[in-house]
């Protein structure tokens, strides 16, 4: 197992399925940052020597992307400002019923059950 950006990373897997393991990174990004670093598509997490996964670490750094710790922090700030501006949405999440217009009559239950924030 590697470990890249606080997420584990199972050897016997593709490059690119294993990078969508990390959050924030999805199938385009992990396609994009292995076709810069010339990875092929087949390529497994076992066959990278270290260099290979220094390069893959800096690069994915150096890149503009928000991963991890970082987008969880961004993600809950815009939730926490939709609150404290009372949008609609934001009073709608703190009353744990659906946000996007959803009939709350009979199938609100996923959102009743999971009470977020």
């Amino acid at each position: 197992m590697v470990y890249i950006f606080e997420t584990e990373i199972s050897n016997k897997k593709t490059i690119t399925y294993s990078l969508q393991k990390i959050f924030g990174l999805g199938n385009k990004t992990s396609h994009k940052i292995c076709k810069k670093l010339g990875f092929s598509n087949n390529l497994k997490v076992n066959d990278l020597s270290k260099e290979q996964t220094f390069l893959l670490i800096k690069s994915i750094e150096q890149s503009s992307i928000l991963i991890n710790n970082d987008l969880k922090k961004k993600n809950y700030t815009l939730l926490k400002t939709l609150i404290e501006i009372k949008s609609y949405k934001g009073l709608r999440r703190l009353s744990n019923l659906p946000v996007r217009g959803q009939r709350t009559h009979t199938n609100a239950r996923t959102v009743k059950r999971l009470k977020k924030l």
